[in-house]
């Protein structure tokens, strides 16, 4: 799908406010609503618009620590790989994974409450994933940006 400028605008408006109303987004482009739910309908039967989502404090909820883990499998090919992914798709916990160039295969994002519920994960799920090599964890010590939005490129 190519996006003309509108598109954009409506893209940048939305990274920022999924719950804005269809009127203020048509004000904020300056277009008449019909249209403007026209498009947005149309960047998301495209898959522009993948989902809505709420963004929550991880503090609130218990979500104290953040670790990235470079995965190196012991052997490689794609019956492996698909058998990697389908694992780790069964843990709660990771909440990115990353096919990789590097030394390592990949590169998951686990949350957690705590330090010691790392340590949990680690001993009872993620050694235990299959075709495992080697695990290297990264644990994050603060945060000094985290951004959602992504920058909306003119030339698409």
């Amino acid at each position: 799908m190519k996006l003309d400028s509108i598109d954009r605008k409506i893209l940048q408006i939305l990274q920022n406010d999924g719950r804005i109303t269809n009127a203020e987004l048509a004000k904020q482009i300056n277009m008449s609503p019909p249209p403007t739910l026209d498009r947005v309908k149309k960047l998301e039967k495209n898959g522009v618009i993948k989902k809505y989502v709420a963004l929550i404090d991880p503090a609130s909820i218990g979500i104290d620590n953040y670790t990235f883990v470079e995965v190196t499998l012991s052997r490689h090919g794609n019956e492996m790989v698909t058998t990697f992914i389908k694992a780790i798709n069964e843990i709660d916990e990771i909440m990115e994974c990353h096919h990789i160039t590097g030394d390592a295969d990949f590169l998951l994002k686990i949350a957690v409450k705590n330090i010691t519920a790392y340590e949990k994960l680690l001993l009872h799920k993620l050694t235990n994933l299959p075709n495992i090599q080697h695990l290297k964890s990264l644990v994050v010590l603060s945060t000094m940006k985290n951004e959602t939005a992504l920058i909306i490129q003119k030339d698409i």
